[in-house]
């Protein structure tokens, strides 16, 4: 389509890159130390970029260029967004116990050789795992399955790693013990990341009906149809239904 956007003269262009903050939608890029526009269906062709070039490099045209796709800009935004929130977390610190950290832990082998034994291992894939600590945004939950589990399934279930959490991102909690509605906390986890299923893992007391409720209302709330399923996990540790 024809469309007014921006144009660069790189021969003016001093890398400064004033226009590359001033661009909130992403469509421009210092390359090789000059501003490039790399994403044609970012520029919305408003020119938010136009005052603060001080070389003059930037200015308008009338071409053949891609529609402006505000989708897309939107979903760059927001895992913009969520990458610098988990660098300041990082560089930042605060509370340990709550700073947000990628395990990758499926990309370690199988198991960890020992000299007489096998060991199991850790299939925990991100930090903080309790939903109370947990932001309702972080890279680790784009393209998610996301298993939310009752505290005590960990106990009482011995093989919780390897068949649960494995390929998982996982979220705990006790609605008894926390005394709070997780239903608003899980919608928009579920609602604003790209999550692709969601199994509850419960155990077989009342109690645990609580954080069954609460995920059911966050996938009804969230607007979403993605695939999820509860299992229940007996006292003595067998998988029920």
């Amino acid at each position: 389509m024809i469309r007014k956007i921006i144009r660069i003269d790189e021969e003016k262009c001093s890398g400064c890159g004033l226009c590359a903050s001033a661009c909130h939608e992403g469509a421009i890029d210092i390359v090789d130390g000059k501003a490039k526009l790399v994403r044609e269906n970012f520029c919305d062709g408003f020119g938010d970029c136009l005052p603060n070039c001080p070389a003059g490099a930037i200015s308008f045209e009338e071409r053949e260029a891609p529609a402006y796709d505000e989708a897309a800009v939107k979903a760059a935004q927001k895992k913009k967004a969520a990458e610098k929130l988990l660098r300041e977390m990082r560089v930042k610190g605060g509370c340990p116990g709550s700073r947000m950290t990628e395990l990758h832990r499926d990309a370690a082998p199988e198991r960890e050789a020992a000299p007489v034994s096998v060991r199991p291992a850790s299939r925990l894939n991100q930090w903080p795992c309790q939903l109370k600590l947990l932001p309702t945004q972080a890279p680790f939950f784009d393209g998610a399955k996301l298993l939310i589990a009752a505290d005590c399934t960990a106990y009482a279930y011995a093989n919780l790693h390897e068949d649960f959490m494995k390929g998982k991102i996982t979220v705990i909690g006790c609605p008894k013990l926390d005394a709070v509605d997780y239903s608003e906390k899980l919608t928009a986890i579920i609602r604003d990341n790209d999550v692709k299923s969601v199994t509850i893992l419960r155990m077989d007391v009342p109690c645990c009906g609580g954080l069954q409720r609460a995920a059911e209302t966050a996938l009804k709330n969230s607007g979403k149809f993605i695939p999820w399923q509860v299992v229940t996990i007996s006292r003595d540790g067998r998988i029920l239904d």
